[in-house]
Order: structure tokens, then C-alpha cells, then sequence
């Protein structure tokens, strides 16, 4: 069996996508926007921030 992934999440010898059929029209919506906001430089600031201040350690949450 061959599972290699293409560029566009399909998979396998007959091709389909690992979500279930009645999802692709919300999973293509998700895809759009994330392409859109991950190019903000707004966002990716927001983003970095968050990964520093809760999820990485120490944070400033630890240092009160």
C-alpha cells in the first residue's frame, strides 16, 4: 500500500483526503484564511507574542 501524500491531501492508491467528505467545504474555507492572516505581520506578532508569553518558559505569567 502506498500512502504517500500529495500537495493537496490526497492520499493512497484512490485518491480522497483524510476528512470526512461533508468537511471539505469548511477544511478549504480554514486553508483561504490561514494562507491570508499567516502572511500578516500583524498576526505573526501576535502569534510570537503568545508563543512567548504562554507557551514558553519561564513566561511572564511566573515571574509575578
Amino acid at each position: 500500500m502506498n500512502f504517500f501524500v500529495d500537495k493537496n491531501g490526497f492520499y493512497g492508491e484512490f485518491g480522497g483526503a483524510f476528512i470526512p467528505e461533508m468537511l471539505y467545504k469548511n477544511i478549504k474555507e480554514l486553508q483561504d484564511n490561514y494562507k491570508k492572516f499567516i502572511k500578516s505581520n500583524e498576526f505573526r506578532k501576535s502569534y510570537n507574542k503568545i508563543l512567548k508569553d504562554y507557551v514558553g518558559r519561564p513566561s511572564p505569567l511566573m515571574k509575578i
